[in-house]
């Protein structure tokens, strides 16, 4: 007799205007018709709620673990499976503010029936996760400089109601306050040693509602994408983000250190305080380590949307994807032949 699969869904009730709680057990039902026995729980406002939850599912066996809710429910729910040697598979619920990790799946947002109708495709990617010392995980951003402290600023009662123009209302204001700091930063291919205002380890190519900040960025590489921003002139940070929006044209411009790796360690060459931002919320203070863990976690993806440079493409899979295609390919040619 075939095991049953079961899935837990942990959701923020208060994410997204309480949009998640008026519709949960729709979800549930569509969980269900997909085989598996699923269950609920709803995050409390006790720290590390939803981590503590998803740690315990997963040690309890579950199949699959479904994170509703915004980034910061993503992230907890990630810390809570990352650090264990036998990991379930993870879907996304979107219903956040920015939502970036869900806009690098394809994953529709602010629809929790719609997003939950992807596990149904039964599409996934291995992605890559970020460590942070020894005990803390993030999924799309590691971020440092005084341009990045702007989402310390944002009251949070301004994200839930004004969502992503609550953070650009806020990143102008700060604008003409960006200053560089000296900084020491070693990856993969050598050391950076100089002034900066900005710092980036992007895992996606979303950043801030922004998808062209790393273009490039694949899902799956095990590499970060490593930005560097030289410059604190108000004008030149101005014509950097034209380029950004320019499709992404920033990456070669010489205010800017474009790289990709797998690992970095962040140093201050001065006594000024440099927080570092772990996918939009504090988490601790420079000199720290960032490892990326190379297709740690397997998500459920909306894959038929993802661009193929996203992704790296395993040639065994491409192989079965072909021979797929030839078999129905030969399936329709007999199927016509029959008719004729």
């Amino acid at each position: 007799m075939t095991k049953q699969k079961k899935a837990r869904l942990i959701y923020n009730p208060t994410s997204g205007q309480e949009i998640m709680k008026k519709n949960v057990a729709e979800v549930l039902d569509i969980l269900e018709s997909y085989g598996y026995e699923t269950s609920a729980f709803q995050t409390t406002p006790w720290p590390n709620s939803a981590r503590d939850e998803a740690k315990r599912a997963a040690k309890a066996g579950f199949d699959l673990v479904i994170a509703a809710g915004g980034d910061g429910t993503i992230n907890e729910v990630v810390n809570g499976i990352a650090p264990l040697a036998k990991r379930p598979k993870m879907a996304i619920i979107p219903t956040g503010t920015t939502n970036d990790f869900a806009r690098a799946l394809k994953i529709p947002r602010g629809n929790p029936v719609e997003a939950a109708k992807i596990i149904g495709k039964n599409q996934m990617i291995k992605m890559d996760i970020g460590q942070a010392r020894d005990d803390t995980y993030f999924i799309n951003i590691a971020a440092a400089g005084s341009f990045t402290e702007l989402t310390y600023s944002v009251p949070s009662q301004l994200k839930t109601t004004f969502g992503y123009l609550a953070y650009l209302a806020k990143g102008v204001e700060l604008l003409p306050q960006v200053s560089k700091v000296p900084v020491r930063i070693t990856h993969d291919d050598g050391v950076f040693e100089g002034d900066a205002s900005m710092i980036f380890a992007a895992i996606t190519n979303s950043v801030g509602g922004f998808e062209q900040i790393a273009p490039d960025a694949k899902l799956d590489d095990g590499k970060f994408t490593l930005i560097i921003v030289k410059t604190a002139n108000l004008i030149e940070i101005l014509h950097l983000i034209r380029l950004v929006l320019n499709g992404g044209k920033h990456i070669n411009d010489r205010r800017v250190e474009y790289i990709k790796t797998s690992y970095m360690k962040i140093e201050p060459l001065s006594d000024k305080r440099m927080m570092i931002n772990l996918d939009g919320e504090y988490g601790g203070d420079a000199p720290i380590e960032l490892k990326n863990l190379k297709n740690h976690i397997t998500f459920f993806a909306n894959t038929d949307e993802i661009s193929d440079d996203a992704l790296v493409l395993d040639p065994e899979e491409l192989a079965l994807e072909a021979i797929a295609h030839k078999f129905t390919h030969e399936v329709e040619d007999l199927d016509q032949e029959a008719e004729e």
